[in-house]
């Protein structure tokens, strides 16, 4: 008789992890960006110069933020997280809050 359940599949490998930590950290990043682009506010992109510093146009900014959600997406469906896997969840929410901290971190001094 077959296993059924969550315990039959097959574990993550650490690839899946770093997948999933990182699909966290591309949609994280796409937030401000899409928020800033699509209220027509100029935000800081790679794009700017200088780079990271200077604004870029709204237009910019959503290209950008579409770029960074269509990476999360697909390293998000690349890390095979899923309810059943509490700890794949864990390491993408951990993404979230890391790059949320550290891009708060870098915004504070542009206040």
């Amino acid at each position: 008789m077959a296993k059924t359940g969550p315990l039959s599949e097959k574990p993550m490998k650490w690839y899946h992890y770093i997948a999933g930590f990182f699909a966290g950290v591309f949609f994280t990043n796409a937030t401000p960006h899409y928020i800033n682009g699509i209220s027509g506010h100029p935000f800081p992109t790679p794009f700017a110069d200088p780079p990271t510093i200077g604004l870029s146009s709204p237009m910019t900014n959503v290209i950008w933020a579409l770029f960074n959600f269509l990476a999360g997406y697909l390293l998000f469906r690349t890390s095979k997280i899923n309810p059943k896997r509490k700890l794949g969840l864990l390491v993408f929410f951990a993404g979230i809050v890391f790059f949320a901290i550290t891009f708060s971190f870098m915004m504070m001094d542009r206040v």
